[in-house]
């Protein structure tokens, strides 16, 4: 019997549909995919679930309990649509698109249907992901129960009260990646710039921001606890790091650049 409907599986989607049949949450049987790309559908039908073109080839006596939109903000208009007939069995609809809001879906599928917006990020594609929900009234404890314990196979899951958050999520961890990413990079650079062959200064930057990041993570120290005991007085951390605190330098850099995140989310909503 199905209880999930996934309509869209890139990259995103099946990464939430690997770890749904990976952790055990789901069985195959349990889910149907709705993706129009062939090569897509195919290898979504390789995890033995159920695959479809569009919405119109699902069997008549589907009924599932959630439906998960995982596809761009910008075919929204034309993809929810169809799904309005399962609003009128009581299922409830996730969303992983950034930036359609929740009233998008109330206009489409019925202002009384249970909707679910969630922000995720790019390493829930590994397991690791940071998924922040926000849902509207009519979304009951036991089908949140559900959406979270779904959710929590691509990583870590929380919630805002106010969807008005989301844009400050969505700079935060939504974007958050690539600024870790790009960080990497200039680790990298730095490096080479101070004599290391580039393998090397990409290998050390790499681990270093992976080592670090799990020690904050699984450490009951603060991030600034675990920076001050890496930090001999007059040493060399104290010396990189007067060049990042100086000023607030790094702290104001990073304010403005989530800040700037937050607007366009805003505006793009």
């Amino acid at each position: 019997m199905t209880k999930v409907i996934l309509v869209g599986c890139g990259n995103m989607g099946y990464a939430m549909l690997a770890g749904w049949i990976d952790s055990g949450g789901l069985t195959p049987e349990d889910v149907a995919v709705v993706e129009p790309t062939e090569a897509l559908r195919d290898r979504a039908a390789g995890l033995n679930v159920a695959a479809f073109a569009n919405c119109d080839e699902l069997p008549a006596d589907t009924a599932p309990s959630l439906i998960v939109f995982a596809v761009k903000p910008q075919v929204m208009d034309v993809v929810v649509p169809p799904y309005r007939r399962y609003a009128e069995t009581s299922a409830a609809f996730l969303s992983v698109a950034a930036g359609t809001r929740i009233s998008f879906f109330e206009e489409v599928l019925g202002s009384q249907v249970p909707v679910i917006r969630c922000m995720p990020n790019t390493p829930a594609a590994i397991g690791a992901g940071m998924m922040v929900t926000a849902s509207n009234a009519h979304v009951g404890s036991e089908t949140m129960d559900f959406v979270s314990g779904l959710l929590s196979a691509s990583g870590e899951v929380t919630a805002v009260e106010d969807e008005a958050l989301m844009d400050a999520v969505t700079a935060v961890s939504g974007s958050g990646p690539a600024y870790v990413f790009h960080f990497i990079e200039c680790l990298t650079s730095a490096g080479v710039d101070a004599g290391l062959p580039a393998e090397t200064a990409a290998q050390l930057a790499g681990q270093t921001v992976l080592g670090a990041a799990m020690l904050a993570s699984q450490s009951p120290e603060a991030p600034s606890t675990l920076r001050e005991q890496v930090t001999s007085p007059n040493g060399t951390t104290a010396a990189a790091l007067s060049v990042f605190m100086g000023e607030d330098r790094l702290k104001d850099l990073v304010s403005e650049a989530v800040e700037a995140a937050r607007r366009r989310s805003v505006e793009l909503g």
